[in-house]
């Protein structure tokens, strides 16, 4: 049974992030984390792909990336984004808009090395977007690195990083009968601002 929403703060996105978030975690057979990331480069053109949530708390919602990446060029070229969450099992949606920060080097060494070993042989091996000759000259890349660091954790590359976006706009969708559907806006200018809330047609 769905927890009763009226319950929820309807002062605190968060809290209301965290109750769709755990119902999320019990309905959706494969990833409930996953999130679809919107950046845009500093000439405006957008780009969007799926990453995967990997801490989020009242300071924001932080995923991990090559900074070498595509996108991780568009977001330290521009560094305002936007996230999705969609569950289709509970006919759901999440928008989250706002400006990025990079997470500190601790966090990203820690998140890096709690990541399974061939993970982060993977990434080490990786330049993630640049055009690739031939798969077996990733492979190789990757049993390279393993040879080099045969045992214990591999090194985080300085380019792997995180970020977190800390949230201006928080929008929960949910389905209803005959798209009569329901829309809540949370809002802020700052992150230091209380929120303020409405009610959206639809």
């Amino acid at each position: 049974m769905q927890n009763d929403e009226s319950a929820i703060p309807q002062s605190d996105p968060f809290a209301l992030f965290e109750v769709w978030f755990a119902e999320a975690k019990e309905s959706e057979p494969n990833d409930p984390n996953a999130m679809a990331l919107a950046t845009a480069s500093d000439d405006g053109f957008p780009s969007v792909r799926m990453v995967l949530l990997k801490g989020y708390g009242s300071d924001g919602f932080v995923f991990y990336t090559n900074a070498e990446s595509r996108k991780g060029e568009q977001i330290r070229a521009n560094r305002r984004a936007a996230l999705l969450f969609h569950w289709k099992s509970l006919r759901r949606q999440i928008r989250l808009e706002g400006p990025l920060d990079e997470v500190t080097e601790a966090e990203a060494d820690a998140y890096f090395h709690s990541r399974p070993r061939v993970s982060q042989i993977g990434s080490a091996a990786s330049d993630q977007s640049r055009p690739l000759p031939d798969r077996q000259v990733y492979l190789d890349r990757v049993a390279a690195v393993e040879a080099r660091y045969p045992d214990g954790d591999i090194p985080r590359p300085p380019h792997w990083t995180g970020f977190r976006l800390s949230p201006r706009r928080i929008e929960f969708w949910r389905d209803r009968q005959y798209r009569l559907h329901d829309r809540r806006l949370f809002s802020r200018d700052d992150a230091s601002d209380p929120w303020t809330n409405t009610l959206l047609y639809p």
